[in-house]
């Protein structure tokens, strides 16, 4: 059977899924610079497949342009086609950004950060999944047994991981049934981001291979345990020091780092709508399930929305020195739950603000996270008022559609798209 490569470019957008086009692989060196075609309202397709309702209409036209450094090309010698992407930025047709293209979003983020205090991010996102290929067992958390069950899916993974130049750092059975955790190397800027898109599709394109799924949704049973998106970050001045840590303070934390957490949890209520973006994020999110359910900074305490990450015994004390905001899960884009950190932190930042001794409960429903996110004036300005508009419209159909099912039909739902 004679065939032709293709090359897909990608955009990851308000429902968290991965969408684009694909071409002809000899065509590359011009698509590099004149993308693909794109439609405004195609951002407003929801997890579901559904477009409730659109600002956009029927009309307007974008490109989707490749970025260079994205490409992954990953071949898994099983004689399937291999997997050749890109991801790209959304642009209209004489080149400047979409008002909601996600990696610009993230990009002004960074650039904000950079401007007040001339620091990078260094970010790495920790995944947790559910692998269809296991059955459940008693005794499996983080046993040999249930990391043995699950076959050549990791070995395969990491070298999909390694072959898309993601570093993996580590995979392991987690607590819940057939649950399992990667991460991979930290990464300044948008590039964080980049690599929790792409790991995320790797692990679905291996799972996928082996005639199973990798399931990324928030919680797929109401009695079991969620899965969470773990963003683990800290700064980096001009010269690749670090400057999130201070030995002096009792929790470890410069100055600016504990402003910029303060942001965080300032905002915490509507930062939950961009990085815990669906119905069922609110049933992992209760008491006893290893979620946060307040807006609040701890050491080393898995239950914290914000928490300072340990360190090894050493001399580089500094540079493992970071924190982990576990307020997010696999429904949110990286590149929107990334900036909106940043954009809260900032915030922290330029208005000096303290961490509170008591952080307020987070919102206990999507509804309540996005009244929080519309009435927060401050996530408007960093979205832009068409991207902040477009997303609570985006959303608040998506929460429609789940009106109505019992908490059971809604995990069934999201997992069987995430």
């Amino acid at each position: 059977m004679n065939r032709e490569k293709l090359i897909m470019v990608c955009t990851c957008e308000m429902s968290g899924r991965v969408r684009g086009k694909g071409f002809p692989a000899r065509e590359l060196p011009g698509r590099m610079t004149k993308g693909v075609g794109w439609v405004p309202t195609n951002a407003m397709i929801n997890a579901f497949s559904t477009i409730p309702a659109t600002p956009f209409g029927t009309g307007g036209d974008l490109i989707l342009v490749p970025d260079p450094t994205t490409e992954v090309t990953v071949d898994f010698a099983d004689g399937s086609a291999g997997e050749h992407f890109f991801l790209g930025d959304l642009r209209h047709l004489d080149g400047t950004p979409w008002a909601l293209c996600p990696r610009d979003f993230l990009r002004r983020a960074l650039a904000a950060l950079k401007a007040e205090t001339g620091m990078s991010l260094l970010a790495a996102f920790e995944h947790e999944f559910t692998y269809t290929g296991v059955e459940e067992g008693p005794g499996s958390p983080y046993s040999l047994d249930a990391f043995r069950r699950q076959g050549i899916f990791a070995e395969a993974f990491i070298a999909a991981l390694r072959a898309a130049g993601c570093e993996p750092d580590s995979f392991m059975a987690e607590y819940g049934a057939r649950q399992y955790e990667f991460t991979v190397d930290p990464v300044a800027g948008i590039a964080a981001a980049d690599r929790a898109v792409v790991a995320r599709e790797l692990a679905r394109a291996t799972a996928h291979r082996l005639g199973q799924r990798a399931i990324f949704a928030p919680i797929l049973d109401p009695a079991g345990v969620g899965n969470g998106v773990h963003i683990h970050f800290s700064f980096r001045d001009a010269a690749d020091n670090p400057t999130m840590h201070d030995p002096a303070d009792p929790q470890g934390l410069s100055a600016m780092a504990r402003h910029f957490i303060a942001g965080i949890l300032h905002h915490q209520p509507a930062l939950c709508a961009l990085t815990a973006p669906a119905t069922t994020s609110y049933i992992r999110l209760r008491p006893n399930r290893w979620a946060p359910t307040h807006a609040n900074l701890e050491t080393q305490d898995r239950g914290a929305a914000v928490r300072i990450c340990p360190v090894m015994p050493g001399p580089n004390v500094a540079r493992q020195f970071n924190v982990e905001y576990r307020v997010a899960d696999g429904a949110a884009s990286p590149y929107i739950a990334l900036a909106a950190i940043v954009w809260a932190g900032v915030d922290g930042l330029r208005r000096g603000l303290a961490i509170p001794a008591e952080g307020p409960a987070l919102p206990a429903t999507l509804d309540a996270a996005l009244d929080a996110l519309e009435a927060n004036v401050s996530a408007r300005d960093w979205m832009g008022a068409d991207h902040h508009m477009a997303y609570l419209m985006h959303k608040r159909g998506e929460a429609a559609l789940m009106s109505g099912l019992t908490e059971a039909e809604q995990c069934a739902r999201y997992a069987a798209t995430y």
